[in-house]
């Protein structure tokens, strides 16, 4: 009997977007449910009630959520293609690095709605903590060494989504110039056709990234005003 697998997404979410690249990189099929976080099915709330967030992975009904804990799950359950180093010592190395990613870079997008000195902050902490990240990369084609893991995929998501954001801004954070190891290994992940078909089309992504940007940017003025 087949394994039943369905991903309970949102479309524009690099956490999501990690879960769906380690299917395909297991080469496993699977079933998209699309998610409106804005108006939250019951089969979020029933399936992640603590957090109440996607992605949420069911495996023959059994739920599991959270970016991290479903691409563990399914390197644990499928074998092939490991995400993550056999060797204890590589595994707990590429934990380390990918929650770096989560709880030191992912915050960074703050950088972009300051303003003055706290922006100057800001983007100082986020260029050292992308030179961490390049020198933990500098010598080697992916953070996995030969071939796509576990670090690559929590990374690659979000490093695109500051692509994205920098973009709409017009801002020059992260440069060939600047972080030159980190680019051509961004640009080696845009060319791999399994991370592109987790991507949607640059203009609806951007159309995406715009308005969430100017909600962010209303919220931030209203605080401002109210302090």
């Amino acid at each position: 009997m087949a394994d039943e697998i369905k991903l309970l997404r949102l479309w524009a979410s690099p956490f999501c977007q990690r879960v769906e690249l380690a299917l395909k990189l297991k080469g496993l099929q699977y079933q998209l449910i699309d998610e409106d976080i804005w108006n939250k099915s019951e089969l979020l709330l029933q399936s992640n009630p603590v957090h109440k967030k996607v992605p949420v992975l069911f495996h023959n009904g059994n739920a599991i959520a959270e970016s991290f804990v479903i691409m563990e799950y399914i390197d644990e359950t499928w074998k092939h293609t490991p995400l993550l180093p056999k060797h204890p010592h590589g595994r707990a190395n590429a934990r380390f690095w990918a929650n770096f990613v989560d709880e030191k870079v992912t915050i960074r997008c703050e950088c972009f709605l300051l303003k003055d000195k706290a922006q100057e902050d800001s983007i100082e902490l986020f260029s050292q903590q992308l030179k961490m990240l390049e020198a933990e990369l500098a010598g080697k084609d992916y953070f996995g060494g030969d071939s796509i893991g576990f670090v690559d995929i929590a990374a690659f998501f979000i490093m695109h989504v500051y692509g994205v954001v920098q973009e709409v801004k017009e801002a020059e954070l992260m440069t060939q110039e600047k972080f030159p190891v980190l680019v051509q290994w961004l640009a080696k992940l845009e060319a791999n056709d399994l991370v592109m078909e987790c991507l949607q089309p640059s203009e609806k992504h951007l159309a995406h990234v715009r308005a969430r940007l100017s909600v962010l940017d209303e919220e931030a003025a209203s605080k401002t005003k109210a302090a």
